[in-house]
C-alpha cells in the first residue's frame, strides 16, 4: 500500500504512461501495473530484474517533474536516498526515463495507517502510542539531517508486520528544493490542510521539525478518537481552525485516554512552535513515559496547572429521567457556527467566504456577496406565482455553486418573498454588494423574463437583461436564466463565474410546472401551520400531493415529486395531533421515498428525507419492538450522515444529524454537526433551535466562552424566544462568567413575559434557582438561600427530578461544608424516593458532579445502582 495525495486529473492517460515506463525501463524493472495514482505522482508494481524483488516505482505527473527539473530532482533525491533508518522507506533507485521522473522504493505487502483508520476507527492506545514513537524517531533522525518532511499524514504511513515506515521524503525535498518554486508553477501544493501545521499553512519559509511533530500529533489525535482535530468545509477553513481555534479534548470523545497523554498532544498542537517539544525526539520521549505510566500506575491526579478536559455527555443532570417521547420537541431543523478562533465565533460567516480585502478596508459592500430576490409575478392573475417562486430557488442554488461567490441561502431570502422591502435594504440586511431582481410577465405561448443586478451600495442599477422563454420548453428557462446571470456577474465582479451544468431532471414541461405549482402550494400549507390553520394546512398539503403524483405519471424517471411527497408526508407527521395520527404519513412517506432511492441511491435530498422520517418514527416509539426502534435511530444517522457526505453544503442535513447525535447523547458531534450546518447556512429554517443546541453543548462541554456567545447571539437574533433568557440564567452557575444580580431579576421578568402561563409554574422555580446561584457567587448567601428555599417545588410537581438535582448543584456553589452535606442530602431524599436514578447519578460524566464524586459520601448515595 502507497501513500498518495487525492486524485487529481492531469493530461496523461495512465495506460499510455503504463507503456512508456514499461519501454524506458524495460532492460532494469519489469513494470506490471499501476498500484495507485495521487495529487502529484502515480505508483506502479515492478519487478526489479537484476534483484529479484518486488519494488515500487513512483513517477511524478509530468507537468511537476517538468518545474522540478531532472537535474534537481536527481540532486536532492540523493540526499534522500542517504536516510537509511528502519522506519523510513528505502529508497532504492532514482532517475528520469522517456522524460519522467521517478524513484524506486521497496514493495510494502502490508496496509498504510490511512486503511487501519477507516477499519478500526480508534485504535487501541498503546498501539497508536507505538506507531507515534516509531514516526518520531524516523522524523527526529531525518531532521538531524536537516530533512523536513512536509507531508505527514495517515496515508504516509505503512505498516508491516507490526512496525510502522515513513514514506515520501522523496517527494518533499525534491520539490521543495527551491522554496517550493516548483508546486507554485503548477498550482500544487505540499501538505495535506488536515494534518498541515499553521506555519506551514501560511507558508512561512523558515519551517523545522516542530512541523512535522504538529502534522504527527494530528495523527496520533485521530487514531485515539478516529477523527483529526480540526475538519471543515474547504482547505481554507480547516488551515483557520488549525491556526485559531482551540484544540478539541481527546477525552471528550474517548474518555481512557489517560491526562498525560492528552497533555502531551495538546503541547505538541500548541499553535506557537515555539510553545510545542523543542525536536521531536523530546515528543516521543514523553510518549514513551505515558506508556511506561499506562502500564504501571494509575492516572495522576490533577495538579492545579492543568485542568480537566474531559467533561460530560449530557446536558440534563443525572437525576433527570429521560423526557417521555410525547413531551420531547420534534427538532429537525437548526444550523451551526464556523469557529474561528478559540472561545470567539465569526457571526454571519456564512458559507466561509470572506469578504474581499479591497471591499472590506474601503468599509464598502463586497460585490461577490450576492442577495437573490424572489422573482415577481406581473401576470394579472398571478398565473405565473409557481414559475417565478421555482425559478428564483433553482437560480440560488446553481449560484451558491460557484466558488467566487458568497450567495444568502433560500432560507435567508424566504423570509422576504413576497414583501415590498426595497434593494438596498435587502443589501444592507445581508452586507449583500450585488442584489438580484427580476419578474415575470405573460406573452402569449411565453414568458417574458426581465433580471436586474442591483448596486448593494448605491441602490442603481448596474446591469439588465430581458430574455422570452417558450412555455413549451420552460424547462429551459432555469438553463437560461442562470447562464444570463452568470455573465452578467461576470463583468461586474471581476473574476469567473462558471454555472456547473444542472443535475439530471427532467424535460418534460407539463411534469415540471406541476411540481412547480405543488412545491408553492407546499409553501402555502407550511404558511397555514404558521398561522394554526390545520383545515387549511391539510387542504393545501392534499392538493400538493395530488400534483406530484400527476407529475410522477408524466415522467417516471424522475425522482423529485417522489421525494417531494415523501418530505409532504414527514411535514403532515409532524403537523399531526398525536403520534397514532402521524403513523400513516411517516409510512407512506417512507414508501415513496425507498422508491425514489431505488432509483437515484446517491439522491442527498431524498437521503435526508429518509433520516428524517426514520428519526420521527423513532422519536414517537411508532417501532413495533426495542430492536428496531434502536435501527430506526442508526439508520437515521447513516442517512443523513451519507447526505451530508454527498453534498457537504447541505445545511439542513447537518442540522437533523445533529439532532440525531444529540439523541445519541453524542454531545462533541451534535455541537460539530450543528456548527456545520449553521457555518453553511446561518438563515436556516429553525436557526433558534440550533442556536440553543450550541449554547447547551457548549455548556455540557465546559466550553464556557462558547456558550456566552451562543447564548448572546440567539438573544439578538430571537430577542422573542425565552430560551435566550433562560440561558442567560442558566450562565449564572458558570464560576467564569461574572454574575449580574440586577440583570438576573430583569431576565426573570422578562421571561414570565414570554413563557406561557401553563409552564410558568415549573419554569419560574428553575429561574428562581438559578438567580440563588447568581446571589451566592456575589456572595448573598442569606438571600441566596431564601430564594432557594421559596424555589423549592412540590415533589408532585417535580416527578423527575429536575429541579431537585438542580437544587443540589446549586448548594454546591455556595462552597461550605454545610452547603456540601446539604446537596447530598437533597439527593439521598431524591434516590431514596426513585431508586431507579442511582444508576444515572453513578454513571453521569456531568461537570455538575466533579467535585461531589471525590467525596467518599457519593459511593454510598449511588450505592446498589445498577
Amino acid at each position: 500500500m502507497y501513500p498518495l495525495a487525492p486524485a487529481a486529473e492531469w493530461i496523461l492517460d495512465l495506460n499510455e504512461l503504463l507503456e512508456r515506463l514499461k519501454a524506458a525501463l524495460s532492460d532494469e524493472y519489469d513494470v506490471e501495473r499501476e498500484l495507485g495514482e495521487g495529487g502529484m505522482a502515480t505508483v506502479f508494481l515492478a519487478r526489479d530484474v537484476k534483484h529479484e524483488r518486488r519494488v515500487a516505482i513512483k513517477v511524478l505527473h509530468e507537468d511537476l517533474g517538468a518545474a522540478v527539473g531532472a537535474e534537481r530532482f536527481r540532486r536532492e533525491i540523493a540526499i534522500a536516498t542517504s536516510l537509511t533508518h528502519p522506519h523510513i522507506l528505502t529508497l532504492y533507485d532514482s532517475g528520469e526515463a522517456a522524460g519522467l521522473l521517478y524513484y524506486v522504493m521497496p514493495f510494502i505487502e502490508g496496509e498504510s495507517l490511512r486503511h487501519r483508520i477507516d477499519r478500526e476507527k480508534q485504535l487501541p492506545i498503546d498501539q497508536a502510542l507505538k506507531i507515534t514513537g516509531e514516526v518520531a524517531s524516523a522524523l527526529g533522525y531525518a531532521h538531524r539531517k536537516g530533512i523536513i518532511h512536509r507531508d505527514i499524514k495517515p496515508e504516509n504511513i505503512l505498516l508491516e508486520d507490526g512496525h510502522a515506515i515513513v514514506a515520501d521524503f522523496g517527494i518533499a525535498r525534491a520539490v521543495m528544493a527551491d522554496g517550493g518554486g516548483a508546486l507554485t508553477k503548477t498550482g500544487m501544493s505540499l501538505g495535506t490542510p488536515t494534518y498541515m501545521s499553521p506555519e506551514q499553512a501560511f507558508a512561512e519559509k523558515d519551517i523545522d521539525g516542530r512541523s512535522d511533530m504538529y502534522s504527527l500529533a494530528c495523527v496520533l489525535y485521530e487514531m485515539l478518537t478516529g477523527q483529526p482535530p480540526f475538519t471543515g468545509p474547504n482547505a481554507q477553513a480547516i488551515m483557520a481552525r488549525h491556526s485559531m481555534s482551540e484544540v478539541p479534548s481527546m477525552q471528550i470523545v474517548r474518555a481512557t485516554i489517560p491526562d498525560e497523554v492528552e497533555d502531551v498532544v495538546q503541547k505538541a498542537l500548541a499553535k506557537a512552535p515555539a510553545d510545542r517539544f523543542a525536536t521531536v525526539d523530546e515528543f516521543a520521549q514523553e510518549l514513551q513515559e505515558c506508556v511506561i505510566d499506562y502500564h504501571t500506575t494509575t492516572r495522576r491526579a490533577m495538579t492545579g496547572t492543568r485542568t480537566m478536559r474531559g467533561t460530560t455527555t449530557r446536558r440534563v443532570p443525572a437525576l433527570t429521567a429521560p423526557t417521555p417521547w410525547w413531551k420531547k420537541p420534534v427538532v429537525l431543523g437548526a444550523g451551526a457556527f464556523l469557529v474561528l478562533a478559540a472561545g470567539t465565533t465569526a457571526y454571519l460567516s456564512f458559507k466561509g467566504k470572506a469578504a474581499s480585502a479591497t471591499m472590506a478596508s474601503a468599509g464598502g459592500l463586497d460585490p461577490k456577496k450576492v442577495a437573490v430576490m424572489y422573482f415577481q409575478d406581473n401576470s394579472p392573475t398571478g398565473e405565473l406565482g409557481y414559475l417565478a417562486d421555482g425559478l428564483t430557488e433553482n437560480l440560488i442554488s446553481r449560484l451558491n455553486e460557484v466558488n467566487a461567490l458568497d450567495v444568502v441561502s433560500q432560507s435567508g431570502m424566504q423570509a422576504y418573498r413576497g414583501s415590498s422591502v426595497a434593494p438596498d435594504s435587502i443589501a444592507r440586511a445581508f452586507s449583500a454588494g450585488t442584489v438580484v431582481l427580476g419578474n415575470l410577465s405573460p406573452d402569449g405561448d411565453k414568458v417574458r423574463i426581465r433580471v436586474r443586478l442591483i448596486d448593494g451600495a448605491s441602490g442603481d442599477q448596474d446591469r439588465d437583461v430581458v430574455f422570452e422563454q417558450a412555455r413549451a420548453n420552460i424547462v429551459g428557462a432555469q438553463d437560461s436564466l442562470a447562464e444570463k446571470v452568470a455573465a452578467m456577474l461576470r463583468s461586474r465582479v471581476g473574476s469567473e463565474v462558471a454555472i456547473r451544468q444542472a443535475r439530471a431532471g427532467t424535460s418534460n414541461a407539463a411534469a415540471w410546472t406541476l411540481y412547480q405549482r405543488a412545491i408553492r402550494m407546499r409553501k402555502d400549507a407550511d404558511a397555514a401551520i404558521g398561522k394554526s390553520d390545520p383545515a387549511g394546512a391539510s387542504k393545501a398539503f392534499t392538493t400538493a400531493d395530488s400534483l406530484l403524483g400527476v407529475a410522477t405519471g408524466l415522467d417516471r424517471t424522475w425522482s423529485d415529486p417522489q421525494v417531494a411527497r415523501a418530505d409532504i408526508g414527514l411535514a403532515r407527521a409532524k403537523a399531526a395531533a398525536s403520534p397514532v395520527a402521524a403513523k400513516p404519513f411517516i409510512e407512506n412517506g417512507l414508501l415513496r421515498i425507498d422508491s425514489a432511492l431505488a432509483a437515484h441511491p446517491r439522491d442527498a435530498s431524498a437521503l435526508e428525507v429518509r433520516g428524517n422520517l426514520r428519526y420521527l418514527k423513532w422519536l414517537y416509539s411508532l417501532a413495533s419492538n426495542p430492536k428496531e426502534r434502536a435501527a430506526l435511530l442508526t439508520g437515521a444517522e447513516q442517512d443523513l450522515a451519507s447526505a451530508t457526505q454527498i453534498e457537504p453544503t447541505r445545511a439542513s442535513a447537518w442540522s437533523a444529524l445533529s439532532t440525531v447525535y444529540s439523541q445519541e447523547d453524542n454531545t462533541t458531534k451534535a455541537k460539530t454537526a450543528a456548527q456545520r450546518a449553521y457555518e453553511e447556512d446561518a438563515y436556516l429554517s429553525g436557526t433558534d433551535e440550533v442556536l440553543w443546541k450550541l449554547y447547551a453543548t457548549s455548556y455540557d462541554l465546559e466550553q464556557f466562552s462558547d456558550a456566552v456567545t451562543y447564548c448572546t447571539d440567539g438573544g439578538k437574533r430571537f430577542p422573542d424566544n425565552p430560551r435566550f433568557v433562560r440561558c442567560r440564567l442558566w450562565l449564572l452557575t458558570v464560576k467564569s462568567v461574572p454574575p449580574d444580580v440586577k440583570q438576573a431579576w430583569q431576565d426573570y421578568n422578562r421571561l414570565q413575559q414570554l413563557t406561557p402561563p401553563e409552564t410558568w409554574k415549573l419554569r419560574q422555580l428553575e429561574a428562581r434557582m438559578l438567580i440563588s446561584a447568581g446571589l451566592a457567587r456575589s456572595n448573598m448567601r442569606d438571600s441566596a438561600l431564601k430564594v432557594l428555599a421559596g424555589a423549592r417545588p412540590d415533589p408532585n410537581d417535580d416527578k423527575e427530578g429536575q429541579l431537585a438535582g438542580l437544587e443540589a448543584f446549586i448548594r454546591t456553589l455556595f462552597g461550605t461544608a454545610q452547603d456540601t452535606t446539604e446537596a447530598f442530602s437533597i439527593l439521598n431524599r431524591y434516590v431514596s424516593g426513585s431508586p431507579q436514578h442511582r444508576a444515572g447519578l453513578a454513571e453521569s460524566q456531568s461537570w455538575w458532579w466533579k467535585g461531589l464524586k471525590q467525596d467518599p459520601r457519593f459511593a454510598d448515595l449511588v450505592a446498589g445502582a445498577r
